[in-house]
């Protein structure tokens, strides 16, 4: 489960971010997950409790977003929603896709004491 080592970085940047802004407690954590990243959410929440264990975000809410997954038809040159990475153009039909987003991990917003 590559959640952990997920949360374990997450960790890391909630560290170097309290040192940088000087906060001392993480109350809440929102993150986006693209549905084409290769990452579980229930994984990543049940992660992020055990790992925030006995740091400054222990207790802290992780909040999930799913943006969609979106790509670039470079047949019709429209953009596009996908749901799986080979999908093919639902315009035109075309396979030649290239996905501009839904891949992402990224912390979006913290609230911090």
């Amino acid at each position: 489960m590559h959640e952990m080592s997920l949360c374990e970085s997450i960790l890391d940047i909630l560290k170097d971010q309290a040192d940088r802004d000087r906060f001392t407690r993480v109350k809440r954590v929102r993150v986006d997950i693209g549905p084409l990243s290769c990452v579980e959410p229930e994984a990543l929440q049940f992660g992020f409790d055990v790992v925030m264990k006995g740091s400054l975000a222990e207790g802290a809410v992780l909040e999930i977003s799913r943006p969609p997954a979106e790509a670039l038809c470079l047949s019709c040159f429209k953009t596009v929603p996908v749901k799986e990475r080979f999908d093919t153009c639902p315009l035109c039909g075309s396979e030649a896709l290239q996905v501009v987003s839904g891949e992402e991990l990224k912390i979006r917003e913290l609230e911090v004491v």
